[in-house]
């Protein structure tokens, strides 16, 4: 019965999805499976993520504020949902599949340290300084679901997922975005070590669905940023630029169904996902306003420097633990214990220590801390 049901899904699929979608049918494994499923396997591949580890921990992530006492600011795992909801809205209309684009907005964030973008920019002066490749979260996020979590044997996703989560830089602003289709999981090892060797390198998603989260990755933080910002008292609504709040408007809720339905309406049957000339524009400046008078601005940059150098204490630390192997330290017994041979043999120490690292938490990253004497605050 539940293999007919499945057939039944494949079937449905080849009915209703728009010819340029990616179908089930064309999903690939870095390792084989014989699935005694129901599920298709982009489906497989959300609920994956979602049961992960690395998934858990988004709940206490800093998505742009952090160590704010206010509950209504975003958090990444709320980011992350409002991510999968736009792009599987978008999706629907265009006629794609669902199912890949929840499993690529779930996932595409893992790969985030503590503390935001603030923490990336830190883990990467580390890492270069230590002989690691700079690091970069969507690498990151790709390397705890390929090769960290189930004791290092990753959770086997397909390569279309993975690539969605490697290539959806949100913070590069295009107003088209057209699918690299003729990638295969050899390219994509290619572009995830050529990422991390070039930060700037632009690499496109192989499939159109992937290209909706990228897209979708901006609609959802843009609007959002700004709501949290007003909250936070850091700008009034009055500051945002004239040329966006004309197009746009100047609540989340309207610039979320402005760029939307753009979107949907300039993508639609055609093999790229893009906004109208008019639309892009006014999303441009609103970037470039965040950028200077939310992202930028010191007055969210309380601690930064506190947290700069606990970044560098407890890396030290770690390191100094793992080469001289105290076991009963917390790096052994809360990550390399749950890693198997191969990983620990294949991995440097440093890079041992930047996983351990980049999985935590805001919270547990500012108690290590002040186990070491390192204070955050």
């Amino acid at each position: 019965m539940m293999t007919d049901l499945q057939k039944g899904l494949k079937i449905r699929e080849r009915q209703f999805l728009g010819k340029r979608a990616c179908q089930s049918v064309d999903a690939v494994r870095r390792h084989g499976e014989r699935l005694q499923d129901y599920r298709l396997d982009f489906s497989i591949d959300a609920d994956r993520i979602m049961h992960s580890k690395a998934y858990t921990r988004y709940i206490d992530k800093t998505q742009v504020f952090y160590m704010v006492a206010n509950d209504h600011i975003t958090h990444r795992v709320l980011h992350v949902q409002l991510v999968s909801k736009i792009a599987r809205t978008i999706g629907r209309f265009l006629g794609l599949n669902e199912d890949l684009i929840e499993a690529i907005a779930l996932g595409h964030d893992i790969g985030h340290p503590p503390f935001g973008h603030d923490g990336e920019s830190f883990l990467a002066e580390i890492c270069r300084r230590h002989g690691l490749s700079s690091f970069r979260h969507n690498v990151q996020s790709v390397r705890f679901l390929d090769c960290i979590e189930k004791k290092g044997r990753g959770l086997n996703l397909t390569m279309q997922t993975l690539d969605g989560i490697l290539c959806h830089d949100g913070e590069i602003h295009q107003q088209q975005l057209t699918p690299d289709r003729e990638k295969n999981f050899a390219d994509f090892d290619r572009q995830c070590r050529r990422k991390e060797e070039e930060t700037d390198l632009e690499i496109r998603p192989a499939t159109l669905e992937g290209c909706v989260v990228r897209m979708a990755d901006t609609i959802a933080y843009i609007g959002r940023d700004i709501e949290d910002a007003i909250e936070l008292n850091l700008i009034r609504r009055h500051d945002l630029p004239e040329l966006a709040v004309k197009t746009l408007g100047n609540s989340n809720g309207t610039i979320v169904y402005k760029l939307v339905t753009d979107l949907i309406t300039h993508s639609y049957q055609h093999d790229y996902i893009g906004f109208s000339t008019e639309i892009s524009e006014a999303l441009k400046e609103l970037k470039k306003f965040n950028y200077q008078k939310i992202y930028l601005s010191p007055k969210i940059k309380s601690g930064v420097e506190n947290i700069k150098f606990c970044y560098q204490k407890l890396f030290d630390n770690y390191l100094g633990h793992f080469t001289s192997r105290h076991n009963s330290t917390e790096i052994f017994e809360e990550f390399i214990s749950h890693l198997g041979p191969e990983r620990i043999a294949d991995t440097s120490p440093a890079g041992i220590v930047r996983d351990f690292i980049a999985g935590m938490t805001d919270d547990y990253f500012m108690a290590q801390a002040q186990l070491i004497g390192c204070s955050t605050k």
